[in-house]
Order: C-alpha cells, then sequence, then structure tokens
C-alpha cells in the first residue's frame, strides 16, 4: 500500500482548489486520495461474516458441483438412442437419488430414473423431464417423445465454480447469498476487514438528549440519532459521546478521546464560520484539518483531515445537512477504510414532475417522491420544503434528486437523476 498522504499533499492534486468555494467532486477527490483502508483482519464464522468486508480473494477449492448431475426430475438417457424424429423406447434399469448414485454404467438401449441433484449415471448425457415421458404399466420401460436436446437438464462438474476459480473476490461486503457460496466450497470461516470504529458527537449547548426537560431555545439532539443508524448500517462499531458543550476545552478533551479510541471521528455542529473559530484553534493544534465552503445545498460547511491516526469528518448541524453530507462524504470515505471495494452511485434516471429551480455552480440534493406509474414510467415529485433544518421531509422522502454542479432549472417533463433511499439512509 502507498504511504499516507498529507492533507496538503492531497489537495494539492486538486485543480483550483480553492477552500472558500470547493466542488463536491473536489472535496471528494481530496477525501479519497487521502483515505486508506484499515489493515488489520481477522477470521470469522461464515455465520459471523454477513455485511463484513472480505480481506482476500477466496478460490474455490473444489469443483461445484463435484459431478455431473440432474439439473430436475426425470429419466437420464444416451443422447444417442433417441430417435431424430418420431418416439424412443427405453428400457428402464434403475433409479439415482441426491446422494444415492446408480452404481452400474447405463448401455443402449437404457434408462434411468434420476432425482433433482442426482449423479448423472455412468454413459448417460441427457436429462428427459419426467412431465413429457410415458411410462409402461410395470414402470419397466419408458417413451420419449422427439426433439430432446443432447446435455438438456444436465449440470455440469464445475458448472457453477471450477476448482481453483476464483469465487469471491476483496473488497466485497458480504452477502446473504455469499454465505451460501461459501457454506457449499466446505469453509466454516473466513477472513474479513476488522471492524472500523467511529466515534460520532454533536456541540452545542442548546443540545439536550432524548429523555431530558426542555429549557428556553433548548431542542433535542436529532443527529445523533439519525448519525448512529447510518453508522449502523455500514456494519462498524459505533462509539457515542453524547453532546459536547461549545467551550473550547470539552471541544479538545473530546476530540483526544475520541482520537485515542476510534478509525474515524464525526461530529456535527460547529464548522460554520460564525461557529468555528475556536474548533479550528484546536484542529490545527491538535492534527491536519482543512475546513471548507462546499459549492453544494445543503451542507456548504464541512471540515476534514487527520487527528492522530484517525480521520476527522466535520460535518453541519442542521439535520438534513448531516445526513446529505455524510452520504456524499462521509460515507464513502468509510467504507473505503473498512476496505470495501469501490461502489460508484448508481443513478435511476426519472421524469420530473414539476419545475426545478437551480443555478449552475453548485450540486443540489433535493428530497423527493419517486413512484411508478401504470405505464412503468418513474416520475419524480420533489417535496415542497426544502429546508436543511426540516428533518420530517427526510421521512417523507424516498429519494434525492442530484442537480449536478454544471446543471441548471429543470423544467416539468425533463429527466433527473435520483437516488434512492432504500438501503442508504
Amino acid at each position: 500500500m502507498n504511504p499516507p498522504r498529507s492533507l496538503a499533499e492531497a489537495v494539492a492534486a486538486v485543480p483550483g482548489y480553492d477552500p472558500a468555494a470547493l466542488s463536491v467532486a473536489s472535496a471528494q477527490a481530496v477525501i479519497a486520495a487521502l483515505v486508506q483502508p484499515v489493515l488489520a483482519v481477522e477470521h470469522v464464522s461464515i455465520r459471523a461474516a454477513l455485511d463484513r468486508v472480505l480481506a482476500c480473494d477466496v478460490v474455490s477449492p473444489i469443483d461445484v458441483p463435484a459431478h455431473d448431475n440432474a439439473a430436475m426430475d426425470g429419466y437420464a438417457v444416451r443422447a444417442d438412442d433417441l430417435a431424430p424424429s418420431g418416439p424412443t423406447r427405453l428400457r428402464v434399469i434403475g433409479t439415482a437419488l441426491a446422494g444415492v448414485p446408480y452404481p452400474g454404467e447405463v448401455g443402449p438401449g437404457c434408462a434411468v430414473r434420476v432425482m433433482t441433484g442426482a449423479v448423472m449415471p455412468r454413459g448417460c448425457d441427457t436429462v428427459v423431464m419426467q412431465e413429457v415421458v410415458t411410462l409402461d404399466a410395470d414402470a419397466d420401460a419408458v417413451t420419449v417423445p422427439p426433439d430432446q436436446v443432447r446435455g438438456q437438464n444436465r449440470r455440469l462438474r464445475g458448472e457453477d465454480l471450477a476448482l481453483g476459480r476464483p469465487a469471491l473476490t476483496a473488497g466485497r461486503i458480504l452477502t446473504p447469498a455469499d454465505l451460501g457460496l461459501l457454506a457449499s466450497l466446505g469453509l466454516p470461516e473466513v477472513a474479513v476487514r476488522r471492524r472500523l470504529r467511529v466515534a460520532f458527537f454533536s456541540t452545542g449547548d442548546e443540545l439536550r438528549s432524548v429523555g431530558e426537560p426542555l429549557g428556553p431555545g433548548q431542542i433535542y439532539d436529532s443527529n445523533r440519532y439519525t448519525l448512529w443508524g447510518m453508522l449502523h448500517r455500514l456494519g462498524v462499531d459505533v462509539i457515542d459521546m453524547g453532546v459536547v458543550p461549545d467551550r473550547p476545552e470539552a471541544l479538545e478533551a473530546a476530540v483526544r478521546t475520541a482520537a485515542a479510541s476510534a478509525d474515524a471521528i464525526i461530529s456535527s455542529g460547529g464548522v460554520s464560520v460564525g461557529e468555528a473559530d475556536y474548533t479550528r484553534a484546536i484542529m490545527a493544534r491538535l492534527g491536519d484539518v482543512a475546513f471548507w465552503t462546499i459549492a453544494m445545498r445543503p451542507g456548504r460547511p464541512l471540515a476534514f483531515g487527520r487527528i492522530g491516526d484517525a480521520f476527522y469528518f466535520g460535518l453541519p448541524g442542521n439535520p438534513v445537512a448531516v445526513m446529505i453530507t455524510f452520504y456524499f462524504f462521509a460515507r464513502d470515505a468509510l467504507l473505503r477504510m473498512m476496505g470495501a471495494a469501490a461502489r460508484p452511485h448508481l443513478y435511476l434516471r426519472a421524469t420530473s414532475a414539476g419545475a426545478l429551480r437551480k443555478m449552475p455552480g453548485r450540486t443540489e440534493y433535493q428530497r423527493a417522491r419517486l413512484t411508478v406509474g401504470e405505464d412503468g414510467t418513474q416520475r419524480v415529485s420533489a417535496l415542497g420544503t426544502q429546508g436543511s433544518g426540516v428533518l420530517r421531509s427526510m421521512s417523507e422522502a424516498n429519494c434525492i434528486v442530484v442537480l449536478h454542479h454544471a446543471q441548471g432549472s429543470v423544467a416539468p417533463g425533463e429527466m433527473v437523476d435520483c437516488l434512492p433511499f432504500d438501503g442508504l439512509l
């Protein structure tokens, strides 16, 4: 792996870098250039491997399936015995069950009754499904109709996975299907990356935790709960450090504690121009952190850098801005730190139901509802309230409309890019 780069080296590679007016793509490029995967690996049982990141390629130690076998219930036959036109009568000489092969070899003019998964009897190369044959009354002969295809309904040895072939590649986040695949190879455990440790906290004297009474001007802290949910879905170990008061010594103590115990630190609040004076001073003393104004809406203020061995993501304080900046900046970086293979955003194209106002020169993320009409057309309707403090709109939305940096206003009926929430936020 390449040696860690400094923040200065990362920003130097961005053309026209301006921390006061940084595009989304430029900020993402700096983050991607700086973060590195955590290298520690552990071996876990396959039942404990769900949603973990595979640390190295899995090579098949066996052929799957291990033998040619029947793909359905029927009769194993020799294709050379079948008449090119008209029916063929064959003598039934035995039965093959899954796990109980037919012991002999099948000669000319003979067939063997087979069940799905049974090893193909020696000499047979084709399976005729039971629904199309006519069985004699005494079951010792079967008549096969014409137009059968050589090799039909037969699964070949190694057809799923051949011995020595890669089964799964490093960086994959393991799914239920992957666990089944590992079990089919007879592997009791698998090498995965160590779980990432992420510490997070909110800042602000006005914040109270749920269950506490509210005083004048105070609000409940929602950001820690949305952050906990998004981090939990990533499969990281979360360290909730609560609410940090707006005092320099409290913030410094929290950051020092977080950096000593976590691979990444996420804070919400305290990074906008009016709030960040002492935050900048503390971060400059503790590590290498840049404060950016991103050309985006919502979520303009963002801080990023390294404190000790931990990467730091300073997100805005408004609830919607927290979710948007987490998804478009922190989430991809955390996946990279987890060792997960890069997964570019997969946009859905949908027809905009209404007009969307936008000026070129910034990226906008609008909460919206995506629906599918009776004709199969995907339509998206932006929600009326787009304020970055209106968290309810994120619950009502099922996608984000992404209006890209150079894009202008959208007229009704035009196509736009959408990112569905399902499984992401």
